[in-house]
């Protein structure tokens, strides 16, 4: 708390300026004499000025570790979007996490809406999930053989996805779509497969094309070292566009082993498919003696219990899944019918394998998390609190005078400055990318960390409060003035 006086008045007097939680300042305690009380505008202009000058957090600390850290690792992390290249300055350095919050090195305290790029959807370091780590951990931190916490967490999937009859653990989301490639593969003895601009599966290499998420943020359409044969059976397609798609099967009869898409986009930014578009996509594929999978890396669990294809109603062969299924553990999985699970080795031909796959640690988590989503009012709670953030941001920016657009489905949302509508990666494009850059670092200083590219999904948690989210609109409207 700091004492200043009023510039504005012809005999100063105390007044209190108080820091709130989110490192802006309000001023209390106006005299009744004060020229505040006539003058808002002075008002307005001294809070603006003082919040410039005093909200500056600092980030010493993590500008230090960071100039090291680009010396051990290339661009210093050990993942691309993480390195704030598309939005500009020096990420912050997390020292800690818990519940909707953030911690970095030098102090500062942040509303968290990224999750761990998803996971976190019971809260950081959520005490129930806590408590069960620190029993597995008791017993070892990896066996490498079976255990029974892996038929409790299977068990837990295929109870919950509709379509899944067999599943198969992996580490991370890309070691899961890759898997399901080369099963789609070898269940059609066909070698294509169509993927839409902007949907991203990991960085396995038939993926890395117009791959969206870290590659669109870098401006790179493709990776150097993805030799041309290993991607010339990859087709790509428009999101949303089901012509398009039905054009690949036609210039392909009876070559396309199946189609692979994120449900609901969180790799270009959040983009909502159209629900047709996916009915066209089950009927084609049924057609077509082709496979249709859903990569749930990011929608398993989050958009509903059962995922996209339980909201949509749309049951895909096979599906992946990764990050809330491990409770912030790494994780992946792929799943779908009994008679396409079973060609994986070594019930079948299809061959994959892992050391660290069904990990002790990573079941707990995913365990724990999994029976706290089960409990009663979960998702109309998350929908509640994320469609009034979002809605509210559309509102407060459009008013502003900003073109901007954006949604959710339950606990997954995103915006794009763009009068919009966003129906696929090429309209995302269409987005103020400088805008955006600065809404992010202003946001940023002010407390609310937000993924650092145009071209993510945001998250929220179970424990995001209300006060959050009026906190986070409050930082926004203010925001939306500045940039």
């Amino acid at each position: 708390m700091l004492f200043v006086s009023c510039p504005f008045c012809v005999s100063p007097g105390r007044q209190i300026l108080e820091k709130k939680r989110s490192g802006r300042y309000n001023i209390e305690n106006i005299g009744r004499k004060c020229h505040f009380k006539t003058t808002q505008s002075s008002y307005r202009n001294l809070l603006t000025l003082l919040n410039a000058v005093l909200s500056q957090r600092k980030t010493s600390k993590s500008e230090e570790i960071m100039k090291e850290a680009v010396k051990l690792m290339p661009g210093g992390v050990n993942s691309p979007v993480r390195a704030f290249r598309s939005v500009g300055g020096n990420p912050v350095v997390f020292k800690r996490v818990k519940g909707s919050k953030v911690y970095d090195v030098d102090g500062n305290e942040y509303i968290d809406y990224v999750g761990t790029w998803g996971p976190a959807i019971v809260g950081h370091a959520n005490e129930e999930v806590v408590e069960a780590l620190k029993e597995a951990v008791e017993n070892g931190t990896s066996f490498g053989a079976p255990c029974e916490l892996e038929n409790v967490l299977a068990r837990m999937v295929i109870e919950a996805v509709p379509s899944v009859e067999m599943v198969r653990f992996v580490n991370s989301g890309t070691e899961a779509c890759m898997s399901a490639l080369r099963l789609m593969r070898a269940y059609t003895g066909r070698e294509k497969i169509i993927k839409f601009a902007g949907c991203f599966h990991g960085h396995a290499d038939p993926y890395l094309v117009q791959a969206g998420s870290g590659v669109a943020t870098l401006g790179l359409p493709d990776s150097p070292g993805v030799p041309k044969s290993t991607t010339e059976n990859t087709l790509t397609a428009p999101y949303n566009d089901y012509q398009a798609v039905e054009n690949l099967f036609h210039m392909y009869p009876n070559q396309i082993a199946g189609v692979i898409l994120e449900p609901v986009v969180g790799n270009s930014g959040f983009i909502l498919p159209d629900k047709s578009f996916l009915e066209g996509l089950r009927y084609l594929t049924k057609r077509e003696g082709s496979l249709l999978c859903f990569d749930e890396v990011m929608t398993g669990f989050r958009i509903s219990y059962g995922g996209a294809q339980e909201y949509f109603q749309i049951q895909p062969d096979l599906t992946t899944f990764g990050k809330i299924i491990g409770g912030g553990l790494p994780v992946g999985a792929y799943g779908g019918r009994k008679d396409i699970m079973e060609l994986v080795a070594p019930s079948g031909p299809v061959y994959q394998s892992g050391t660290l796959s069904g990990n002790p640690l990573a079941m707990t988590a995913g365990i724990k998390t999994l029976e706290i989503l089960k409990r009663p009012d979960t998702y109309e709670y998350l929908e509640r609190i994320t469609r009034k953030l979002v809605n509210s941001m559309i509102t407060i920016a459009q008013d502003a005078g900003h073109e901007f657009c954006g949604g959710n489905l339950s606990a997954m949302f995103g915006f794009f400055f763009t009068s919009g509508p966003v129906k696929n990666f090429q309209d995302a494009k269409n987005s103020d990318l400088a805008k955006f850059q600065r809404f992010h670092r202003c946001m940023l200083e002010r407390g609310i960390y937000l993924a650092p590219s145009q071209f993510e999904a945001g998250f929220t948690s179970l424990q995001h409060s209300e006060k959050d989210i009026e906190e986070t609109l409050q930082v926004f409207t203010q925001v939306m003035k500045e940039i």
